[in-house]
């Protein structure tokens, strides 16, 4: 039975029918889909949302992994007083998290199917696989992997980062079927349990977090792993101070991304960011946040598990005994030969690997010139009428935050007062 806190309603009982007619359709049902869904439903706007709720947090972590920000950065966006990951933690007895505590997957995995339960109500777990525009008027044709068939007056693009990993083109032909567990390389975002690499060599490529936490777990696990990081040092956060005194927290503000100006404005104030020129919110976009380490799980890796710095892998190839990779250095070139390739490397934004969006929608979004990511306006809706996009797919317009949950207040807020007071939401059919 769900829970609720004083005061609180159950979904099932606050969200009315509203105004009628088409409803909108979000694509997506991570932190980003949940809080525009909750938004929408407190609103009263009909609303129908797809997709497995923290599928991607589910899936797509490897099992004994924490969240690298912290907990007044891990908040969905409810539309009332409540919904707040500590308030999950209060009505179910547990102890509040601090900075210095850093959270579970599992945990924030349970918090979400809280809140869906307190706040969003049904998700449809049908997968959506088209979404086009069959004629000149407002709505869409949204059409679901069972054969149904959805008219919505507006689209929510919620998908997180789903088939956007990106594994460089020297790695990826170890793969000619296409890279996973099964294979020579996967992406860390193929794994939810790293536990099979037991006594295998890997070498994992990358230097942020995915790749150092990765490597802890592989090694604790009983692989044989090893890092491959292209910068000259590994980067790690420090240890959060809790009593920080006056004239730090004034030099240095906290955020929820972490501590500095440059970090404080851009939280503070994405809207402000997507006014700035088109180069400058790419050069933001791209090295406001570096790859770095938890401070938390330095200890796991450290002196533990060997990390190759400088090192650029130039090319792979399938041998009898495995990969071979061959590695440019300071030392000069080099091979090494191990059983399996983890790539840590990352995500690349590109609309063409949303694979929902028919050939004709995609091809009228407007991107922000120098990438593939949308140019959307101030309430995140592209150049497509009544279509949306949330989280990383936004980022290039509104900065780092939209990268991480912190920033699904920003996104929910302002696209339920946009689709709120949309026309098309009174046009039945």
């Amino acid at each position: 039975m769900t829970q609720s806190l004083p005061g609180q309603r159950p979904v099932g009982e606050r969200v009315s029918s509203g105004r009628g007619g088409l409803p909108v359709v979000i694509v997506g049902a991570g932190p980003y889909g949940l809080s525009v869904a909750a938004h929408l439903r407190a609103a009263g706007v009909p609303v129908r949302i797809f997709g497995e709720v923290l599928g991607s947090w589910r899936h797509a972590m490897a099992t004994g992994m924490f969240l690298k920000s912290t907990p007044d950065a891990t908040d969905l966006s409810a539309p009332e007083p409540g919904g707040r990951l500590a308030d999950f933690r209060r009505v179910h007895g547990e102890p509040e998290l601090t900075e210095l505590t850093p959270i579970p997957c599992d945990v924030f995995v349970r918090y979400g199917m809280w809140f869906q339960k307190q706040y969003v109500g049904e998700v449809d777990e049908a997968r959506v696989v088209a979404v086009d525009r069959p004629g000149p008027g407002p709505a869409f044709l949204v059409r679901l992997d069972d054969g149904q068939e959805v008219e919505a007056a507006a689209v929510v693009a919620a998908t997180g980062l789903n088939g956007l990993a990106h594994i460089p083109s020297e790695l990826r032909r170890l793969a000619p079927q296409g890279p996973g567990r099964g294979a020579l390389v996967s992406h860390t975002s193929h794994h939810t349990d790293l536990s099979c690499y037991a006594g295998r060599r890997v070498a994992v490529v990358g230097g942020g977090q995915s790749a150092l936490e990765s490597a802890a777990l592989l090694h604790e696990a009983g692989a044989e792993a090893q890092v491959l990081v292209r910068e000259p040092r590994v980067l790690w956060g420090m240890k959060p101070d809790l009593a920080r005194p006056l004239t730090e927290r004034l030099v240095k503000p906290a955020s929820p991304l972490g501590t500095g100006w440059i970090l404080a404005a851009v939280c503070k104030a994405p809207g402000g960011v997507r006014r700035m020129p088109a180069a400058a919110r790419l050069l933001l976009f791209r090295r406001a946040l570096g790859p770095s380490g938890g401070w938390w799980l330095r200890d796991r890796v450290e002196g533990i598990v060997p990390v190759r710095t400088s090192c650029r892998v130039t090319g792979a190839e399938a041998v009898q005994a495995g990969v071979r990779l061959e590695l440019e250095g300071p030392g000069g070139p080099g091979t090494m030969t191990v059983d399996h390739v983890l790539a840590a490397t990352g995500y690349r934004l590109d609309l063409d690997a949303v694979p929902f969006l028919s050939p004709a929608v995609r091809d009228a979004v407007v991107c922000v010139r120098g990438s593939r990511a949308p140019h959307l306006s101030a309430a995140l809706e592209s150049s497509v009428p009544g279509l949306y996009f949330t989280g990383s797919l936004a980022a290039p317009m509104f900065g780092p935050m939209m990268r991480f949950v912190a920033g699904t207040e920003f996104a929910a807020t302002r696209i339920a007062r946009r689709v709120s007071r949309s026309p098309a939401l009174g046009r039945g059919r």
